[in-house]
């Protein structure tokens, strides 16, 4: 019979709902029967995508006797990570501190106060390697909740006070100062130090992709001409589209790589993973010219809209690591690799040699029982182009034979926020309308279902459903950031009022007196500590995001309000960035653009006259850092920007600005992209 997870619209929870485990969802009535029975409660938190969660529910809590043990002796939670990033960032802190290390399934028992006192994260059904076996911890937790209750309750009230006290509230220096010059400078130094510079990337395995740390290179790059910063961007860059984190087949990148040289991916895909590292290589095409940014690029703008779109027009979460190897067991990595012998049956002997070679698909293998992931090591240029295209596409075409990895459908408005403003950008610069039009899209999905009458946000749907969680800091500021980006690119100044009301919300319900900035709202449900991270970790922190997003909306529309909430929330990147530079990577990039001005460029001309279109175009391939573009007819004031911004002798024209101040306007593309330069 299926348990409460039956009612729930994550997709993670409902494959627990077959459990024999007794599961609840987060709620005041699963504390409440704890209470009533007088059991510690079992937190479980994880995600649709993670390998690990899914190996232990196949172990554990598919298990009848573990279930027995869990229903009579405990209240068991399952938490969904992406729908409650809340309940995930205050646990998981606790873990880190108690144990030095976290990750998913996270494992905490708790109190029915929901106070921590046991923790940890995946345990197998065995003692193995020193761990002890979830049966074990079960058995040893009743135990010490039976024998020595108030013991275990002064352990979790320390632990609650010790989490009470990291507060950054009212502890940060008073000179809130965004990073000046030597800040950032030192930051770059900090970068360097860190550098792989035989295999690119930050520090060793396993390595993720540092997308925010190489957004703030490019910037740095274009305000101060650093050629080491460009360099670092352009090694990492290439070395993770030639590795094997990245689909030689379909586009789009794994989570992260298990050795430091790109080879072998951990195989999930993320959504915010692919906008992040999408806008990223559309950047560092802008800067350079690459071919090899420009294809990557577009195959992961083609990726998220091919494999992440639903039907109501949104991007969905994630695709599982594990797949059906053909046998009805689940692998991680199934449906990618490749072994000679599969070459040979899809391509012939002739061209499956030349695939081995281009891919390093070899008799050994790179990852398990002699499968190979694909690679792409040399620079393009030295092999047959075409017959390489002809490749990939049989190649594609019978990996789509197999069994394919699940989907986790829900839609997270932050991440959704991150794909708008990739979709819409790579759209802009290479000619594709269709991406703007799914950037759109999506934008209009927020809008329908997931802002509320009073201009808040849901923080997911599932099948154009909203859920019934609140948005959090993420959720405001990346869809802000997303609007205002799209109001870029299409000259729909309604994107910036969007995005205007989520950040009044920012300011009125997740910002302290000081310019601190907490992840949940002020009135969203209390937990034992109200979160606040200003890291930025897989995605950019709420609290950074913020702060890009409230600067680029003061650029456009001159609300000294909001500028100055941008300028106290980047106090906290002056004090990381020497400290911790590959942790607050899009808090420099935003302190760069706050260095920049930013830059504010107002085009003005009759919408689709080839002049207009050729200035709207120079503008946004502009790469002074964190430049905003506003795009209207003449007399156009939806975005202030644009107000009182005439024709040139009746032509088109471009306004380049600082602070609402401006230089001469220009009418010619070549001259506005030269003002545009970093």
């Amino acid at each position: 019979m299926p348990n409460r997870l039956a009612h729930e619209t994550s997709p993670y929870l409902l494959q627990h709902a077959d459990n024999p485990v007794d599961w609840w969802p987060w709620s005041a009535a699963a504390f409440e029967e704890a209470r009533r029975r007088g059991v510690p409660v079992l937190l479980s938190v994880g995600y649709s995508s993670c390998h690990w969660c899914h190996v232990m529910a196949h172990e554990s809590f598919e298990d009848a006797a573990t279930a027995e043990l869990l229903n009579e002796h405990f209240v068991a939670v399952k938490v969904d990570r992406e729908e409650r990033p809340d309940v995930d960032a205050v646990y998981m802190e606790a873990v880190q501190a108690a144990t030095g290390q976290g990750g998913w399934p996270m494992t905490v028992f708790l109190t029915p106060d929901a106070e921590p006192f046991y923790f940890g994260t995946y345990f197998p059904p065995e003692p193995r390697h020193g761990m002890p076996s979830f049966g074990q911890i079960l058995d040893g937790v009743r135990n010490a909740w039976a024998d020595r209750r108030d013991e275990v309750g002064e352990v979790a009230g320390r632990i609650v006070a010790d989490l009470a006290g990291r507060s950054l509230t009212g502890a940060l220096p008073a000179d809130r100062r965004p990073p000046g010059p030597e800040e950032l400078h030192g930051a770059l130094m900090g970068l360097t130090r860190e550098f792989d510079a035989v295999h690119g990337g930050f520090g060793g395995a396993p390595k993720f992709p540092p997308s925010m740390v190489l957004e703030f290179l490019l910037r740095h790059y274009a305000r101060t001409g650093s050629a080491g910063a460009l360099e670092m961007v352009q090694a990492t860059g290439a070395a993770m589209a030639r590795g094997g984190i990245y689909d030689q087949l379909g586009g789009g990148f794994a989570r992260y790589a298990v050795d430091a040289t790109w080879t072998v991916p951990h195989f999930e895909k993320m959504l915010y993973d692919n906008a992040l590292l999408c806008r990223t290589y559309a950047h560092l095409w802008r800067a350079t010219g690459s071919d090899l940014a420009r294809r990557i690029a577009v195959e992961t703008a083609d990726f998220m809209v091919r494999e992440l779109r639903t039907d109501q027009g949104g991007f969905a979460s994630a695709l599982d690591a594990d797949s059906d190897d053909g046998t009805g067991k689940h692998v991680e990595g199934a449906y990618y690799v490749w072994t000679p012998e599969q070459l040979r049956a899809v391509l012939g002997d002739e061209d499956a040699e030349f695939a081995a070679t281009c891919f390093g698909v070899t008799e050994e293998g790179t990852f398990e029982e002699g499968a190979s992931v694909l690679q792409l090591p040399d620079p393009e240029g030295l092999v047959d182009a075409e017959r390489l295209a002809s490749v990939k596409r049989r190649l594609l075409a019978a990996r789509e034979e197999r069994p394919r990895p699940g989907r986790d459908d829900k839609v997270v408005a932050s991440w959704n926020g991150l794909t708008i403003a990739a979709l819409a950008e790579t759209g802009a610069y290479f000619d594709r309308p269709d991406l703007i039009q799914a950037a759109t899209d999506a934008a209009d999905l927020l809008v329908r279902v997931h802002m509320d009458w009073h201009a808040r946000l849901h923080r997911t749907s599932r099948d154009g459903t909203p859920g019934a969680n609140s948005g959090v800091l993420e959720d405001y500021a990346d869809v802000a950031e997303g609007f205002l980006t799209l109001a870029s690119v299409t000259g729909e100044g309604v994107w910036v009022e969007f995005a205007g009301f989520f950040l009044d919300t920012v300011l009125l319900q997740f910002t302290a007196e000081d310019g601190a900035l907490y992840d949940t709202a002020a009135d969203a449900e209390a937990l034992i500590r109200r979160p606040q991270d200003p890291t930025d970790n897989a995605t950019p922190s709420g609290w950074t995001a913020a702060a890009g997003a409230l600067l680029s909306y003061a650029a456009l529309t001159g609300s000294g309000l909001h500028r100055d909430a941008a300028e106290r929330a980047l106090g906290i990147v002056t004090a990381l960035a020497g400290r911790a530079p590959r942790f607050i990577g899009w808090g420099l990039a935003v302190a760069e653009a706050a260095l920049d001005g930013p830059r504010e460029v107002a085009v003005v001309g009759p919408q689709g006259d080839p002049a207009t279109v050729a200035l709207h175009r120079a503008a946004l391939l502009g790469t002074a850092p964190g430049a905003v573009v506003a795009l209207g007819a003449p007399g156009a004031d939806e975005v202030p920007l644009l107000q009182d911004r005439p024709l040139v002798d009746g032509r088109p024209a471009a306004y380049v600005c600082r602070h609402f101040t401006c230089e001469r306007p220009v009418t010619d593309p070549e001259e506005l992209t030269e003002r545009l330069r970093g």
